[in-house]
Formats: C-alpha cells, sequence, structure tokens
C-alpha cells in the first residue's frame, strides 16, 4: 500500500525529482514543479496558522494555488463558489478539504475530507483509469467541487500535469484538445453533449474521458463513442472523495447506469431498500458540525443501484426522486432516458405533480423542436401507461447547477407554474 502523502508532500517530491516538468499549465501562466511549489510556499506565508478552514472565493488558478498553499500550511481548504457564503465551525482534527455538495436536493452540506481519504481516493484513480508523469489531463470541472480538486490530487500522485481551465467553455476546450496531447478529461453529460454539437474531436492521445455528475444516456454514450470518444462513466461524490466506481471496457458492454467495479480499497452494497451504500478510506470523515463517521460503517447514500454477480454497479438513480403514478413507481430516469433517445431532443427532465387520479402526474421539461404530440407518440410504444408524460412542457435550455446536476426542486417549481 502507498503512503499516505498530502497535496504539498506530492509537490515537493516533484519539484526534488522533476523540478522542470510541467506541473499545471493555464491560458495566461505555466509553471514547472519547482515555481509551483515556490509559488505555493511564498502564498502560506500570507497564511495564518489557524485550525478553522480557510475560506476562499477565486478563479480556477486562485483556487489551485490555494489548494497547495493550505497543504503546505497544514491547514484546512474550503473552496466556495461566489455565489456562497458559509459559516465556518470548526473541522474535525484531521480535515485537510471542506467541499460543499452541489445542494440539488436541499441545503448544501459541509463535506469534511483527511488526506488519507483523498490520497487514498487519487490512487484508487490512478489505478483503474491509468495516469502516468507526461499525462495531460484537461481540466473544466470547478475547483469548488470534489471532481475538480481530485484532479489536483490525481495529477499530484502520478507527477502528471494539469491543463487547467477557468470553468467549461466548449470552444476553448475543443481548441485546447486540439492544441495538446490531452490524455484524461472529467466531463459531465452535459459537457460532452455541448462537445459533440460543435463538432469537437478527441485527441489521439485521450485514454479516459471520465462522465459523471449526473446520468449518461445511452443515445448520448453512442454518439460519442461512434465519434471516438473513450468514455468511461463514473459514480460518486463528495463524501466518497470523488470517484468510488467507474467502467471500463474490461468490464463488458455498457448499458445505462453502468458504472462498474467500485475502486480498489473501497466497498459497495446495497441496503435493503436498494439503496447504494459505500465503506472504505474514501469516505469523508463526516459533514461539518455533525457527529464524525466511523470508518468502519457502512456510509447509506441517496442513490439507488443494483449490482450484479461480478460486482460491477449500476445506478438507478436517487431515492428520493421516485414517484408513485397510477400505483407504479416510476423513477424520473427511466422516463428521462427513455424521452433522451428520441431523434430531436436536445435535452429532457422528468418531475411528478400531485394529482388525486394518478398520485403523481408525469411531467416532462424539454429542449427540443419536437411537438408534444410527437414525443407522446414516441412515448406510447416504449414506456408503461404509468410512466408516460402527461405534460410536456418546452424550455429553451434545463436548470442545472455547475455540476451538470439537474436542479429537482427548480424542475417542480417550473412544472407547477406551467401547470
Amino acid at each position: 500500500m502507498k503512503p499516505v502523502r498530502s497535496l504539498a508532500q506530492h509537490l515537493a517530491i516533484h519539484a526534488a525529482d522533476a523540478p522542470h516538468a510541467p506541473a499545471l499549465m493555464t491560458a495566461e501562466k505555466s509553471f514547472t514543479w519547482l515555481e509551483l511549489l515556490t509559488e505555493a510556499e511564498q502564498l502560506a506565508k500570507k497564511i495564518a496558522d489557524r485550525q478553522e478552514a480557510l475560506i476562499v472565493h477565486g478563479n480556477s488558478l486562485d483556487l489551485a494555488r490555494h489548494a497547495y498553499a493550505c497543504s503546505l500550511k497544514n491547514r484546512p481548504f474550503w473552496p466556495v463558489d461566489r455565489n456562497h457564503c458559509p459559516s465556518n465551525a470548526l473541522p474535525a482534527p484531521a480535515t485537510a478539504l471542506i467541499i460543499s455538495t452541489s445542494g440539488s436536493e436541499g441545503a448544501p452540506k459541509a463535506v469534511q475530507l483527511t488526506n488519507r481519504n483523498l490520497a487514498t481516493a487519487a490512487a484508487a484513480a490512478n489505478q483503474r483509469l491509468p495516469l502516468q508523469p507526461g499525462d495531460l489531463w484537461l481540466a473544466c470541472l470547478p475547483l469548488y467541487h470534489i471532481g475538480g480538486q481530485a484532479i489536483l490530487w490525481r495529477c499530484a500522485e502520478a507527477g502528471a500535469t494539469v491543463l487547467l481551465h477557468e470553468g467549461f467553455d466548449a470552444t476553448q476546450v475543443a481548441a485546447d484538445l486540439s492544441r495538446y496531447p490531452v490524455t484524461h478529461i472529467s466531463l459531465v453529460p452535459a459537457m460532452l453533449a455541448r462537445l459533440l454539437e460543435i463538432g469537437a474531436n478527441p485527441p489521439p492521445s485521450l485514454r479516459h474521458a471520465i462522465i459523471g455528475g449526473a446520468a449518461l444516456s445511452l443515445a448520448l454514450y453512442e454518439r460519442a463513442s461512434a465519434a471516438g470518444w473513450p468514455l468511461n462513466p463514473s459514480y460518486g461524490m463528495s463524501e466518497s472523495s470523488a470517484q468510488i466506481a467507474t467502467w471500463t471496457a474490461a468490464d463488458g458492454p455498457w448499458h445505462e447506469g453502468l458504472v462498474g467495479k467500485g475502486l480498489a480499497g473501497s466497498e459497495l452494497a446495497l441496503t435493503d431498500n436498494g439503496r447504494i451504500q459505500i465503506r472504505g478510506p474514501q469516505v469523508m470523515a463526516g459533514y461539518l458540525g455533525e457527529t464524525p463517521i466511523n470508518p468502519e460503517d457502512w456510509f447509506i447514500t441517496s442513490d439507488l443501484g443494483k449490482i450484479d454477480p461480478n460486482q460491477r454497479l449500476t445506478v438507478t438513480g436517487r431515492a428520493d426522486d421516485m414517484l408513485i403514478s397510477g400505483g407504479r413507481n416510476v423513477h424520473p430516469n427511466e422516463v428521462e432516458s427513455c424521452l433522451a433517445a428520441c431523434p430531436g431532443i436536445d435535452d429532457v427532465a422528468v418531475t411528478g405533480l400531485p394529482d388525486p387520479v394518478w398520485g403523481y402526474l408525469i411531467v416532462a421539461l424539454v429542449v427540443t423542436s419536437k411537438t408534444s404530440q410527437e414525443i407522446s407518440q414516441w412515448s406510447l410504444s416504449r414506456l408503461p401507461s404509468a410512466a408516460r408524460p402527461r405534460r410536456i412542457i418546452h424550455l429553451p435550455s434545463l436548470p442545472r447547477n455547475a455540476s451538470g446536476k439537474l436542479e429537482r426542486p427548480l424542475l417542480r417549481r417550473l412544472a407547477q407554474g406551467a401547470a
């Protein structure tokens, strides 16, 4: 087992062993490992010795620099969106990073992660999707989410280079895919769809396109695969230090929801009611201000899933999204997957409205040029009666947060407003 090292320790090792190798690249600046260490050391001198987390708003480079500097200072780092102003409680001992959850289903929580959580997660991810010195990871996910911070840790663990973007701009991502020998990229499905729309091509160097944050539809998977994208659908969350299961070709043919086997060192199981539960060194220390988690206990997620005899996990949706329509359990993912395969539908989300007859009336919110009648006709032979959308709402775009997740509460409000 590899020793648990902090982000700063990885930085120091590479600065000593490969001082002139590229560590971090942006549109304006490039840093070798030695230059990045020097930059972090200078910033660390300005950071006070405190037990409280250092809360930082800023652009991607600011957040990356503070991640390294706080690690050098051995102070918890809390990167936040400019629109988020958290109150800072005293973190649990050994906390290295605090990440605010997306809040897509309510108020955000603050996830406390230790060096052990983050280091073991990075090592396991790099084992599943090999990363090594000379590789280049294009990072366009927000660094105030775990998906972005995890890239810094994986590249530091492997000695690979981060090509850091200021958020996601499809045109800029496409340009850098053409310009640089990118080997890895992390995307949410909405980002992948946008790159396909503008005709962005993956470079021959690209080995892994990690897709997470939201459900990947079969239609989008097939379009991207046909265009040459080497897709690796994954499953994870802030509480598991990013991905904890990732599909590769070795797992067999892909189907919707399949995210492959758990990463090394982690355990996946299901509760009696079908919720995914996880255990292992990647699982967080606990939520800020709440009782710490016992490392030996299972962490029960809000996601539903299935595990086959080969230990491959399929995520079927969130437990709290389940709707009962006409006496039948209907999950929005089931309907969304069906409608997403309809030619001409660019984006789709499904929610429910309380109804005295149906229990919940299924409502589809769509971005499309298709008519409601055409969409209803498509679903007629493909969905059971209780799962067919009874109302179809056309929108110019769907509400998604920065990590690409649908904002379900807002979807319900939009459906109620239209009703």
